[in-house]
């Protein structure tokens, strides 16, 4: 369990649950782009970030992916709530 999660966290689980598209880089294109641009639709977002939540043992709520645009959002969505559960425990 991290306290955080990095970016290439959020890389390494989007590949995991999804894989990537022909011609995307993740390395350089994750950052900068939205997950549209990335290939990824709201299903491949919700399962990356529920990934996320379950190697980080904690719950996060369907409805937080809903509106995520980018992998910034996630990382951002997920950090917020390992911060939840320091402060909770």
């Amino acid at each position: 369990m991290a306290d955080q999660i990095t970016m290439a966290d959020v890389k390494q689980a989007l590949l995991e649950g999804s894989g990537v598209q022909d011609g995307v880089d993740l390395d350089r294109d994750l950052l900068g782009s939205s997950f549209r641009e990335l290939g990824y639709d709201s299903l491949a977002v919700l399962e990356t970030g529920l990934r996320l939540g379950r190697d980080n043992s904690i719950k996060i709520d369907d409805e937080v992916f809903t509106d995520l645009e980018t992998p910034q959002q996630l990382l951002d969505a997920v950090n917020l709530a390992l911060a939840g559960r320091k402060v909770a425990s």
